[in-house]
């Protein structure tokens, strides 16, 4: 290859974060670059154009060929030190590159991946649990002690009024005995004068003494059949499980702020325990008010009990083994609690034993400390490098690796240097997000979409007991499709994008949905449902990663957080439109159809992620899709060949370089996102890329006699 005009700019490793001798005290230097630059080296291929300049064009050449001089002085001080193969040797700069060296996918890291299962197991528990815990049966009516002695058809015939749907007695009409109200007569005359059938005309009354259940469809008592959450107080079940949801809330701003004060250990044990007491103080309960109380308590364990540890064992887990272990956990262990879960319940037959039995394993979390070891991400982030370095060395050693002092010694260096880097750049703020029209724009979208896949995901769980079918074995189907969903998604998401996809799958889910609606209750409208579900669960696992993808690397973290907290907000609204259901049958279904079309049509308007690099400031969140139309597709995306690699990589290296990508790199070393370690975009950096092209870049040169600075 030719060399071109800019061939005399030393090329830079670009993963070190080396400090340039002599300081550059232009005031007019690109991007308005501090005194004392520093190479961070997290190159943004995709936007060499975001930092504008302080002075004129003329001004700005000047001043780029003085940077160039200088940098060609100090060159002799960042010589890259080959490797014995030739070829230079990558710095330690991150917490991804050190994990080559202890392991990547090694025998501590399998046996972390086995311990998910018992919290994937907790967080089937804690969500679903409820579910079969406060079922009604559908068949109840009002329960007359006078006429105990009889048997059910003929206190029926004596005691309910009749309610005939789609026509009348004498018209094929469908009939119905009533569910909340009785004659008004004196039952105990009616038995002496021997009648056996009651007379239509006699007055009616709501229910006195409580009521009785027909428990084939649900074959054990439940809460809501102990306590009487029937006719006029049948929508307490619901409220219940709304109130779950903001102990979900609470307990997801609690057991945040213990994850960042005293370790995500300390926070993973004690959102279980909360779980575990409140869970088993639910089988006591004996009002509604102690019931939702409880069931407050226990959703502060919802999603906490699983996702720290999903998050701290993705942290430990290679690049490359992230998706794997990102999905088979939930496809494998979540979906097979979840197929578990109703059977649990049926074979108990009890409610208060089957509490009882889905809370006591989340005691076992008392266990993690001594099973699972701290992120060392938070331990770096806390300035506590040496600890990290000794759980280093105990993967290390478990995975029968050896590790050079040297590489914990750059580590460690490393890891003060982007601590430093990361203090002086922590001022951001999840409002930071609302303050350019564009990035505010992006985040109301994320946050409406969410808050509708959310809405729709929850609606398709809790509706399973409307679609005409046995409650058990349809929950099973229908949770079932988690497995197909991940693999299908892991199998697309990396070639056909985040946006269309997104888009697609939440169409699909509404337009089952609708479909549902216009055949006849049972296996047909079951099946529609069932194929909403599954469509909604790719959704579901699209919609944080993108999130993530989205938001810029200064408040990523908080962004995502308040996304799902969002999505907490529309679950909570999920137990009325299910309860809609007593209105008529399709009523769910549709407002589930509406919600999703509307969310999947929504996810149009956002920026496509695959295939671009991705922002890191909030300059870059602002500019992030500039110039993207609504048809653009991955697929038929057409590739960057690599002429227009190098022509990239010829431009000035300081052309690219920000102060405030210096929190790129200091992400790896903070704790990590749901989505952002789902994320293949964010795993697959573009540090990464730009440092493969720089070894290739020093491979040319030593061949052709150029010295690699």
């Amino acid at each position: 290859m030719s060399p071109k005009p800019q061939d005399n700019i030393p090329v830079v490793h670009v993963t070190e974060d080396q400090e340039v001798q002599g300081s550059l005290n232009n005031s007019s230097s690109v991007g308005n670059l501090s005194n004392n630059l520093k190479l961070n080296g997290f190159i943004n291929n995709g936007f060499v154009t975001d930092c504008p300049a302080q002075t004129d064009k003329n001004d700005q050449t000047k001043d780029l060929e003085l940077r160039e001089k200088k940098n060609a002085k100090n060159s002799s001080s960042t010589v890259a030190v080959p490797d014995p193969s030739g070829k230079p040797e990558k710095p330690i700069v991150d917490f991804d590159d050190l994990l080559p060296h202890v392991g990547e996918f090694g025998r501590y890291q399998k046996i972390l991946f086995l311990l998910m299962i018992p919290f994937a197991f907790f967080v089937a528990f804690v969500y679903f649990a409820q579910i079969f815990i406060t079922i009604t049966p559908e068949q109840h009516w009002c329960w007359i002690p006078e006429l105990e002695h009889l048997s059910v058809e003929e206190r029926r015939a004596l005691a309910i009024p009749v309610h005939f749907e789609h026509g009348t007695e004498f018209d094929d009409g469908t009939a119905s005995y009533s569910k909340c109200s009785m004659y008004a007569v004196n039952y105990t005359e009616v038995l002496a004068n021997n009648i056996k059938k009651a007379d239509p005309s006699w007055p009616t009354q709501p229910c006195q003494h409580g009521w009785e259940y027909n428990f084939t469809d649900v074959p054990y008592r439940t809460a809501a059949t102990d306590l009487e959450w029937v006719c006029e107080n049948a929508y307490l079940a619901t409220l219940s499980q709304s109130i779950f949801f903001v102990g979900a809330i609470v307990g997801g701003l609690l057991f945040g702020w213990i994850a960042d004060r005293y370790g995500r250990i300390p926070a993973l044990a004690g959102c279980n325990v909360v779980g575990f007491a409140a869970g088993v103080a639910t089988a006591f309960s004996t009002s509604f008010l102690q019931f939702a109380f409880y069931r407050f308590l226990v959703g502060f364990a919802f999603d906490n009990c699983f996702t720290m540890m999903y998050i701290l064992v993705l942290e430990y887990v290679g690049p490359k083994w992230r998706t794997f272990v990102a999905n088979m956990s939930i496809a494998l262990f979540f979906t097979t609690a979840s197929c578990a879960l109703p059977w649990i319940a049926y074979y108990l037959a009890d409610w208060k034993m089957f509490t009882i039995v889905t809370s006591a394993p989340l005691a076992l979390a008392i266990l993690t400390p001594l099973l699972v070891p701290e992120s060392a991400r938070w331990l770096v982030s806390q300035g506590k490098v040496d600890k990290a370095i000794c759980i280093l060395k105990k993967f290390e050693k478990i995975n029968k690796k050896t590790v050079e002092p040297k590489v914990y010694q750059d580590f460690t260096d490393s890891c003060i240097r982007l601590q430093e880097e990361e203090a002086a750049n922590n001022n951001h703020s999840v409002l930071d997000l609302f303050k350019t029209p564009r990035l505010r724009n992006i985040t109301l979208l994320l946050i409406v979409i969410w808050m509708a896949i959310s809405l729709v995901f929850d609606g398709h769980v809790r509706n399973v007991g409307s679609l005409g079918l046995d409650l058990f074995f349809t929950f099973t189907v229908a949770a079932a499709t988690e497995l197909p969903a991940d693999t299908f998604l892991t199998l697309t998401l990396d070639r056909w994008g985040r946006r269309w996809l997104a888009c697609g799958t939440m169409v699909a889910s509404g337009v089952f949905s609708l479909l549902a609606t216009t055949v006849p209750v049972g296996a047909y409208s079951a099946t529609l449902a069932i194929l909403g579900r599954f469509s909604v669960n790719i959704s579901y696992n699209i919609g944080l990663q993108y999130a993530a993808e989205l938001l810029p690397t200064v408040v990523r973290a908080q962004g995502v957080a308040f996304i799902h907290i969002m999505g907490y907000v529309a679950s909570i609204v999920a137990p009325f439109v299910v309860y809609l259901s007593n209105i008529s049958v399709s009523l769910p279904l549709i407002v589930l159809g509406v919600l999703g079309i509307i969310g999947g049509l929504l996810s149009l308007l956002l920026p496509e992620t695959l295939g671009h690099d991705l922002p890191q400031t909030l300059a870059d969140g602002e500019e992030f899709g500039r110039g993207q139309k609504i048809w653009d597709f991955p697929c038929l995306t057409k590739k960057i060949d690599g002429d227009d690699d190098d022509r990239i990589d010829d431009l000035p290296v300081e052309r690219f370089t920000r102060i405030a990508s210096k929190n790129s790199i200091g992400a790896s070393l903070r704790a990590s996102t749901r989505g952002e370690l789902r994320s293949s975009m964010l795993n697959r950096s573009i540090r990464s890329r730009v440092s493969v092209r720089s070894q290739n870049r020093a491979e040319q040169n030593q061949m052709t006699g150029v010295e690699c600075v």
